[in-house]
């Protein structure tokens, strides 16, 4: 099972979870089975807000999950419609959360957990 997670760093299973999916420079892919991965540069990471295309800023289609802190409606949306599950990630690295995803100790991202918009710094608002 392939699994992406957003993040500003590319230190392999060690990097960040980062806090938001639109707007991460690159994605840890690893598959569930092992821990060798893969660096895809976000391909749409210059989008309008809103207009995220996320299988675009994957790179590719094959992918079966992301796990991520934060992601809007519109690319939640977008990805379980093409059969990509979400989970909210927790604090911590790529290995602690797909640690979490294997052990199905994270939630499920639904549109009431998505993000309601962003802050100066490009945090997430998260709806309440």
């Amino acid at each position: 099972m392939k699994i992406a997670f957003p993040s500003n760093e590319n230190n392999g299973i060690d990097s960040q979870v980062y806090n938001h999916f639109g707007s991460a420079k690159l994605f840890i892919i690893t598959d569930s089975g092992n821990e060798n991965t893969e660096v895809v540069f976000n391909q749409d990471l210059d989008h309008e807000h809103n207009n995220c295309q996320p299988l675009k800023a994957l790179g590719r289609s094959d992918i079966d999950v992301v796990v991520v802190a934060g992601i809007g409606g519109g690319a939640l949306r977008k990805l379980n419609a093409s059969n990509i599950k979400v989970y909210k990630a927790v604090d911590g690295n790529v290995k602690e959360n797909l640690e979490k995803y294997i052990s199905e100790d994270l939630t499920e991202f639904t549109p009431n957990l998505t993000c309601g918009g962003h802050g100066p710094g490009g945090d997430c608002f998260h709806v309440k």
